[in-house]
């Protein structure tokens, strides 16, 4: 007789196919807690969950925030700090967190179902049922340190951030816009200021509130087996009712059942300052009250808006004050959606003195937009090519669903009514049919003349110096108010805390939760064929490579074509460029040749086109389309076109490639534009500690060969300065240049060609790249791929000795990063022990994780090798003292090589589970399978079933093994002498960050980012009084003589110091 089915206490809300995947969306939720789930079934390797709670509080304690670092420190049943995340990387898993206004997140992404089914009632357990104690709050929130700084995971994070010119603009347009009563008023992720004194109370308290399973939704995304998820669910459930499963008896929904936003009365304009010292430019953030986000008509005319108005360099705002104009570097926008949507528009890189200048011109421009007819005819090709994003971004990558799901839970109605919008594209159709004036109507409702909250942002030197000041008078008032006997009890109380935390997770328990075969990961297969000069690489024998050779017949084509075949709606096309073949002394220009590739004008018929046509047309034809270094290929030393299109815009898009490549123009207007736009966002970046300490670390190991190193924003500071003015004194020239560039770059043997799609599907896959040959003959042998590992400098291929420390005004916290020489080729003997023991270091809950983060002593560090360059980096991101980071990494690292510190058996099964999982990820969808395939097979020359042979190997990797790796590869990065060190931190803290260092035995000079700056030979036609550069490190002393000699000397010393580098 037939069991009888179990009975699961979820029940089926409903089930709804969409009209734009090819998955059904479903939507449970339990009889017993009221807890929410929604599938979205989707194929491919990877399952994403995304575990969402309403969180709303009033005030700027950062509780929401400490709780997403609190719930991975141990649960009812689990209580050990870290056994979420060292199960998870057992079972292909990864976890993540985050914080948002509106709610609070957690992720699990896995590589098949199997895993997923695992890890979900742990980490189920550990969001409702975590330890919360002291000794957690305390390391991981906030605590002083034994020599009286501040120091945790939470507050270094938020001190990192807490004085950026978008955290104060962004904070003070949400005080402005929602009163004390509205949670979107505050900081979630907590001022410094409110951290140092929360207690652990008050985050219980919020926790107990908030953390409740009717305020949870689980949104699950990939291969599902729903079954078994509502038994893993029910199960769960049973252990948790009664067990702090029900609410306060006044809790009320976060958002929907407090306060409303009341429409703003009046424009409110308001001047923020941020620290800096270059106050050559500033920001501007404007902020609107929109649509209500379940009016879902209303929500999806407000996306095709924003496209219209800011969306490309043809978007009315970005055309007339970016690219005309030029009075901003970037026009940006956003939209949070709420019960009253929140819009914003974020205008960079404005000269300080014209903010306000600016700003009123922003809203006349919307103005005059709105009082005369739109463009109908562009504003439906952006509904129509919203309508293809969607869909092709549902095929690559379903998670996005996620973000919409999210909003539904938080603000949608719980009868389902709101979630079913998600099902369909019709609210497209719908906007599709309103007229001009229902459009202007609704730009003038909503945006150009509602009220609203403008922010100047107003970088100021004299703020900067004076939060130094105050932070280095706090510490020392609290220095002082301690005493030696008080820092000494704090530092007994860290060190008894860390030794609560760090219990070790038993073995047994690790051991009862079996590693999942990898037969459970459904890897998607594609079928590789080739044409033209690809043929060279061998025969193929396959039904694609049938369609290849009947489309190619006895004419082979002079390019390398590389097809790979999967059942996809879309074509992606890739366009590799080697770069071997410019001159060193014009790299510099790609910067420009890539801004400009898809925004010049065209000779087209013998007409000119001008660019915001183009644009218009290119818009029309594709889905995506983009230019850049080949970073996301594994050789960041060639440059990547990108098209992704629909199989009938197949040849059209080829069309275009040679368009663009031979027959556009150089137009010195254009030209003008794109240099000031790219000068205007330099300030920008400079800003940034973690792109500044990457920035000059490649100034320094890189050859001025390199192409990384010529886009570099230190190349741009200084180079681009001189071809602006080079574009007012001698346009022709500049241009005469450019078009060198062209000529060398855009030549046949220069390319290779990547096709992803179905192969059915094509026309005339082969001949259609007929149009690329332009008339060039026959290619030479084809050129090699460009390899970063022969374009490093002698630094770089010597490491050892170099130690630089920069100042950098805006930032708050320190980061280093420390360079030496790694494997340079994928067959090296010791590559896949040092890919086992890099895992093993970085595991979340790993050795450096615990050694670094645990402790307070910065929010991340990491270990990166590039078989591209040859290089093995270590980081140190966001620490109040970088050095002790180091120094607690290399004690990590010596002491496994040792002995000192075993290896943990389960620990080194979990770094091979993630190795596996980074290989699923890299093939999670079809259009990623393809490119993969190439990577393998193209960029790196190695098998297409390569990654199959990497998990193989690092299975095979003896503990003695991975010892070698750690001491021939790892140790040398934290050896002074056999390594690069470069250090960010801000300017008060230069001492006491260069003294730690030279403590670990580094000899560090102190430098301005000024001095690693190199213009490529191209000196100003102006004499020194023509340039500029000095006024970046200009403290605005203008009427000082001394200073300003100063700083023209620096330049002089930075144009020195990038020949010798």
């Amino acid at each position: 007789m037939p069991s009888k089915e179990k009975r699961t206490f979820f029940k089926t809300l409903q089930q709804l196919p969409t009209d734009y995947t090819a998955g059904l969306l479903t939507q449970y939720e339990s009889e017993r807690t009221g807890m929410r789930v929604v599938v979205l079934d989707a194929k491919g390797p990877k399952v994403h969950g995304f575990f969402t709670l309403a969180t709303e509080i009033h005030d700027d304690s950062g509780a929401p925030h400490t709780l997403e670092h609190l719930v991975f420190m141990g649960s009812k049943n689990y209580t050990y700090k870290g056994v979420l995340d060292k199960l998870a990387t057992r079972a292909y898993a990864y976890t993540n967190a985050w914080t948002a206004v509106d709610h609070t997140g957690y992720n699990l992404a896995t590589a098949g179902w199997e895993g997923f089914a695992q890890i979900l009632p742990v980490y189920l357990e550990h969001i409702l049922l975590p330890t919360l104690t002291d000794s957690a709050c305390y390391t991981e929130v906030h605590h002083v340190d034994g020599t009286g700084h501040d120091a945790g995971v939470v507050y270094s994070e938020m001190q990192g951030v807490q004085n950026t010119a978008s955290e104060l603009m962004t904070l003070k347009a949400q005080r402005l816009i929602y009163p004390e009563n509205i949670g979107f008023r505050y900081e979630t992720g907590g001022r410094t200021e409110q951290l140092r004194k929360l207690s652990e109370d008050r985050i219980r308290q919020f926790h107990r509130a908030m953390y409740q399973p009717q305020n949870l939704c689980l949104i699950i995304i990939g291969e599902v087996e729903h079954s078994n998820l509502l038994e893993i669910l029910d199960k769960f459930e049973d252990g948790i009712v009664g067990d702090g499963s029900q609410p306060p008896s006044d809790w009320k929904r976060p958002w929907t059942e407090s306060g409303r936003t009341l429409p703003l009365e009046e424009t409110i304009v308001e001047t923020v300052e941020f620290p800096e010292d270059d106050e050559s430019s500033g920001e501007i953030t404007i902020a609107f009250l929109g649509p209500d986000m379940n009016d879902n008509i209303s929500g999806t005319a407000l996306d095709v808006l924003m496209v219209y108005l800011a969306g490309s360099s043809v978007a009315v705002l970005e055309n007339i004050l970016v690219e005309k104009e030029q009075v901003a570097g970037e026009v940006g926008y956003d939209v949070e959606e709420r019960p009253n949507s929140l819009i914003w528009f974020m205008l960079k890189s404005v000269e300080t003195e014209n903010l306000a200048v600016v700003e009123k011109r922003f809203f006349e421009v919307l103005k005059e937009t709105a009082s005369k007819p739109l463009d109908m005819d562009y504003l439906g090709e952006c509904i129509r090519r919203e309508k293809r994003q969607i869909r092709l971004v549902m095929e690559a990558a379903p998670e996005n669903m996620n973000t919409h799901a999210v909003k539904d839970f938080l603000f949608g109605k719980r009868d389902g009514s709101t979630l079913r919008h998600l099902a369909s594209l019709k609210s497209y159709d719908v906007i599709a049919e309103w007229s001009d004036q229902q459009w202007r109507d609704f730009l003038q409702k909503w945006i150009s003349d509602a009220a609203h909250v403008s922010i100047l942002g107003v970088p100021s030197a004299k703020l900067s110096e004076k939060l130094k000041a105050d932070e280095t008078a706090r510490v020392e008032a609290q220095i002082a108010r301690l005493g030696k006997n008080g820092l000494q009890e704090l530092e007994k109380k860290l060190a008894e805390a860390k030794a609560e935390n760090d219990k070790e997770v038993p073995r047994e328990l690790l051991e009862r939760f079996a590693i999942p075969s990898v037969d459970s990961i459904h890897f998607i297969n594609t079928t590789t064929a080739r044409g033209g000069l690809a043929r060279q690489m061998g025969d193929l024998q396959n039904f694609a490579q049938e369609i290849i050779n009947t489309d190619e017949a006895d004419a082979p084509l002079p390019l390398f074509i590389h097809y790979e075949h999967v059942e996809s709606s879309f074509v992606s096309i890739k366009l590799v460029i080697s770069t071997g073949s410019i001159p060193v002394d014009k790299r510099p220009l790609i910067s420009i040749l890539t801004e400009n590739f898809f925004n010049s004008p065209v000779i087209r018929d013998g007409k000119r086109i001008e660019f915001e046509k183009v644009v218009a047309e290119l818009e029309k034809d594709t889905i995506f389309y983009s230019i850049d270094t080949g970073s996301s290929i594994a050789n960041s030393e060639v440059l990547q076109v990108d098209f992704n299109v629909e199989p009938e815009k197949y040849e059209v898009a080829i069309k275009w490639l040679n368009c663009i490549m031979w027959s556009s123009i150089f137009d010195e207007e254009r030209l003008k534009s794109t240099v000031i736009k790219l000068l205007a966002g330099i300030p920008e970046e400079k800003r940034s500690g973690d792109n500044m300490v990457y920035a000059v670390n490649n100034m320094v190991a890189y050859a001025p060969e390199s192409v990384s190193r010529a886009q570099n924003t230190l190349v741009k500071a200084l180079y681009l300065k001189r071809i602006r003015d080079l574009l007012q004194d001698d346009p022709e020239k500049v241009i005469s240049e450019m078009e060198a560039l062209r000529q060398s770059l855009y030549r046949v043997e220069n390319f290779r060609i990547l096709v992803v799609a179905n192969m059915k599907n094509l026309k005339r896959p082969v001949r259609a790249w007929e149009h690329l040959q332009n008339g060039q003959e026959n290619a030479h042998s084809l050129q090699p791929l460009d390899r970063l590992a022969d374009r490093l400098s002698p630094a770089g291929q010597h490491p050892g000795k170099v130690a630089y420390l920069v100042p950098i005004p805006a930032i708050d916290s320190s980061y280093s990063l420390h360079t030496t020489r790694g494997p340079s080729s994928y067959d090296h003997p010791q590559l896949s022990a040092l890919n086992v023991a890099i895992s093993y270091l970085t595991a979340v809950e790993g050795p450096l994780w615990g050694a670094v983060r645990g402790t307070g002593l910065a929010y991340d560090s990491g270990l990166q090798r590039s078989i591209e360059s040859g290089l093995l980096k270590f980081s140190v991101y966001s620490s109040p003292e970088a050095s002790k980071a180091f120094a607690a990494g290399r004690k990590v690292v010596e002491d496994y090589i040792s002995g000192a510190t075993p290896f943990d058996p389960p620990a080194l099964e979990g770094a091979i589970s993630k190795i596996a999982l980074g290989l699923a990820e890299q093939e999670a969808s079809m259009i990623a399978a393809g490119q993969q395939s190439f990577i393998n097979q193209v960029i790196r020359n190695v098998p297409k079933d390569y990654s199959a042979r990497v998990l193989k190997a690092v299975r095979d990797v003896s503990q003695d093994q991975i010892k070698q790796a750690l001491k021939d590869f790892v140790l040398p990065v934290f050896q002074p002498d056999k390594s690069i060190l470069v250090v960010t931190c801000a300017t008060g803290e230069q001492e006491r960050i260069k003294e730690g260092f030279e403590n670990e035995g580094f000899e560090v000079q102190i430098q301005p980012l000024s001095y690693f700056q190199d213009d490529y030979g191209l000196k100003s036609n102006r004499g020194e009084d023509g340039d500029d550069e000095a006024e970046e490190d200009d403290d605005d002393d203008d009427d000082d003589d001394d200073d300003d000699e100063e700083n023209e000397n620096e330049v002089e010393d930075g144009d020195e110091a990038a020949d010798e580098l």
